[in-house]
């Protein structure tokens, strides 16, 4: 057995100490900016440029060991923060967060401003400022506060009440808790009617073919009235799936667009799919050939094909058709011209029995 030197087991033990402390301490010298809310921390080291030149295993190699220096450096910020046991004391050990104070950029597209109402419109051209009211207002009859509108708002319900007041001028004999509540139907369908009109005015002002104008007066036709029913009813975001339907109407509800709901790419999904798409999309950036779409190609040509071949067919007919009332009009004028001479020609009391007798 050879013999082994106390001084080389010494050695070995101190490195491998060194080695399980080095795995756990950093030391940089600008320190890292850190956003716990985000998991996100910034290393504003510049990184040695000789290393980084050049693609191989070394490069590789320092920029894994980068990465793992600044993961093990958010662990230990992490490891810092205060922890409790979720669910109980068996249950595993979770850290709270603080608020995030880095704002990342988003993912997707912020949504459309909402277009504005016929009445929004009306108060902006004229300058008409919307005035906050308070929900609760104090009744009188009740002594106490009541909301300003909705159930069991102050003053009740004019349809509820046990006396109602006979307006000057009306008829005597008419109900009118009968007038009220007719009144009242009248005002909730107006606004219904109106709120749909909205919806459609918006709907239009948001898809790309503009869609035929709705009458302002409220006479409406039945398929005007379907497809403003149409219109709101896919205005939410289950595209009417989960809305009750009228007693007549189909139980599939159509779409916004005529086809599925429009899907977006998952925020942590296939990388290989993504990084794919981004490498066509620069590939096709820096070419300096045009993409060329065969199809679509195609089938412009034909529809100007055709296009150009009905508009010869019908300056061809244009054509022959002037050509055949020239032909025709000398005949009829000739026609008329000669019954004309005879019926000038004819005597007077000519005639076997169609002319008139004087009487004696």
């Amino acid at each position: 057995m050879a013999a082994v030197r106390v001084e080389e087991v010494l050695a070995a033990a101190e490195e491998q100490e060194a080695e399980k402390r080095r795995s756990i301490t950093v030391e940089k010298e600008l320190e890292l900016e850190f956003d716990l809310g985000n998991l996100l921390a910034l290393d504003r080291n510049p990184p040695a440029a000789a290393a980084l030149r050049g693609a191989g295993p070394r490069r590789e190699e320092l920029l894994r060991a980068l990465a793992r220096d600044n993961t093990q450096l958010l662990v230990s910020r992490l490891w810092e923060l205060p922890a409790e046991r979720a669910g109980g004391a068996g249950g595993p050990l979770v850290a709270r967060l603080p608020e995030p104070t880095f704002r990342l950029p988003r993912e997707k597209p912020p949504p459309r401003p909402r277009p504005p109402t016929r009445w929004e419109q009306f108060a902006r051209l004229k300058g008409i400022r919307r005035r906050k009211k308070t929900s609760l207002v104090w009744d009188e009859q009740a002594k106490e506060w009541r909301r300003r509108w909705g159930y069991r708002r102050a003053g009740g319900d004019p349809a509820r009440a046990w006396l109602a007041e006979v307006p000057a001028g009306a008829d005597p004999e008419e109900d009118q808790f009968a007038r009220l509540r007719r009144e009242k139907r009248e005002r909730v369908a107006r606004n219904e009617l109106n709120r749909l009109r909205n919806l459609a005015r918006a709907h239009r002002a948001g898809s790309a073919v503009p869609a035929a104008p709705l009458h302002p007066t409220g006479h409406q036709d039945r398929q005007e009235l379907r497809r403003v029913a149409r219109v709101a009813r896919v205005s939410t975001a289950s595209l009417g799936r989960f809305q009750p339907r009228l007693p007549k109407e189909p139980a599939e509800p159509p779409s916004r667009s005529g086809g599925k709901k429009r899907r977006f790419e998952p925020l942590l999904g296939n990388l290989a799919a993504e990084r794919s798409r981004q490498l066509e999309l620069l590939r096709d950036m820096g070419s300096k050939k045009p993409v060329l779409d065969i199809t679509r190609a195609v089938n412009k040509q034909m529809r100007q094909e055709e296009a150009e071949a009905a508009a010869h067919k019908g300056k061809k007919q244009s054509q022959r058709g002037k050509r055949g009332r020239r032909q025709q009009r000398p005949g009829r004028s000739g026609k008329k011209s000669g019954a004309r001479r005879q019926q000038q020609q004819k005597p007077a009391g000519g005639g076997t029995g169609g002319g008139r007798r004087k009487k004696a």
